[in-house]
């Protein structure tokens, strides 16, 4: 090309829970039958959707409203309805108008990332979903900036090295925070988000909370919505129906804006925002509007509940065969429904190998873990999908300097899901031993 036309935080934008996929298809070509494990779509992996959700989006298909454009922010009454649930429950009010639709959360973390200024930076966890850290850095045309989640302690947020990052690196200007966590299934008690909050103001620093799995928290475990323990602090909490409902192909995400009021360079952030959403006109329409009628529904609570009672149960069966493996970190699940599970340092080198029957898919493996740059964790993860047709994602992916693997809680058959994590086990230990 006459100019270079590659943006500057293109190396940035890498998502291997799907780049996976494809090693996965040539496998499934070459005649291993796979499980996938590595994608949190609970409809892809079979659950079936209630026939009154079914009946919710039938009806509004047959209006024609529903394939109009909306307002910009979203359709007006699912914000009044939304910002009403969050006034109930939190003690910082909003109302309409600070609560914006985007078409899925990642058009939402795309865009509130991407209107930062590219000096500022924003610190998100590691390991931290890609999604996240993609964006961020390519909006930086940098490497993330993040603290460390500690797996020796329920992958709880490490808060001195929380505050060391941000003492030394004044172009922080926020802290990401994902609760419930994706990718490690960590529930935050309030007294962190306390602490995190109190770093925000310390430093003057805004905050963004990722909530979308919040009300996918089981073993005991509850959090608090961001809203009711910010006082004053402006920030922008992350919310949509993809895993809640789940109505992933709806793409239909949006965000609450607190405390826009209290600080003018955010309020023109947040405006850049809703200035950008307006070029595109508008959200999809027809999500937006069964969300009042779902989440109201009267079968809900009893749906919602039943899908936790599954995930807890799951989170159980692979913690209990998982924690007695030599050489692995593991710790339960209590939110959203992944595992994240790390290999103790030093076990890992590029020596090790699981069976392969298939002589073709031992050389294409092969292929694989011998380029350059192939993690030791990731060349695990392709050993133990070419082995047994499990695939998982390495956390390495995660932007964490931890080893190890992200794996979903999403199996329906507890029978097949309980022999997965049986296998794993089995490969882990064979894996180690090589």
């Amino acid at each position: 090309m006459r100019n270079n036309i590659v943006h500057i935080g293109a190396g940035e934008l890498t998502y291997e829970i799907r780049a996976i996929v494809d090693i996965a298809e040539k496998l499934k070509k070459l005649g291993i039958k796979t499980n996938m494990e590595n994608i949190g779509d609970p409809v892809a992996k079979g659950e079936k959707i209630p026939d009154w959700i079914k009946g919710i989006v039938a009806d509004l298909a047959m209006k024609d409203c529903s394939y109009g454009y909306c307002a910009t922010k979203g359709v007006l009454e699912t914000r009044e309805f939304l910002a009403e649930l969050t006034n109930k429950r939190g003690k910082t009010q909003i109302t309409a108008e600070d609560i914006i639709f985007f078409n899925g959360l990642g058009d939402a973390i795309q865009k509130v990332y991407g209107l930062l200024k590219r000096e500022a930076r924003v610190l998100g966890p590691s390991p931290t979903y890609s999604t996240h850290s993609s964006a961020e850095g390519a909006h930086a045309g940098q490497k993330p900036v993040t603290y460390r989640l500690d797996p020796e302690n329920n992958w709880y947020p490490d808060i001195d090295d929380m505050r060391l990052s941000i003492k030394y690196n004044p172009a922080i200007s926020a802290i990401l925070v994902i609760n419930p966590d994706n990718p490690t299934g960590a529930v935050y008690p309030e007294r962190i988000l306390k602490e995190i909050i109190a770093l925000c103001k310390e430093y003057d620093l805004f905050l963004i909370c990722d909530e979308i799995y919040h009300n996918l928290c089981y073993n005991g475990t509850a959090t608090r919505p961001i809203s009711d323990l910010i006082g004053d602090l402006p920030a922008i909490a992350m919310k949509g129906i993809s895993k809640e409902v789940p109505w992933p192909g709806a793409r239909c995400g949006w965000i609450e804006v607190y405390n826009a009021d209290k600080d003018p360079m955010f309020a023109k952030y947040v405006e850049s925002i809703l200035n950008s959403k307006m070029v595109e006109v508008c959200s999809t329409t027809l999500p937006q509007k069964a969300i009042p009628a779902i989440l109201s529904h009267e079968e809900y609570p009893k749906y919602l509940e039943q899908r936790k009672s599954r995930y807890e149960n799951y989170s159980n069966i692979a913690y209990n065969l998982l924690k007695e493996v030599p050489g692995l970190k593991v710790n339960r699940t209590n939110g959203a429904f992944y595992m994240s599970v790390v290999f103790e340092k030093g076990l890992l080198n590029s020596q090790q190998t699981l069976d392969i029957e298939n002589a073709e898919v031992k050389q294409l493996v092969e292929e694989l873990v011998n380029k350059e740059g192939c993690e030791a964790d990731k060349r695990f993860v392709y050993y133990l999908l070419a082995s047994t047709g499990i695939c998982v994602v390495p956390i390495s992916s995660f932007c964490t300097d931890e080893r190890g693997f992200r794996i979903t809680l999403l199996e329906l058959d507890e029978k097949e899901f309980t022999q997965i994590f049986i296998t794993i086990a089995n490969a882990v230990t064979s894996y180690l031993r090589s």
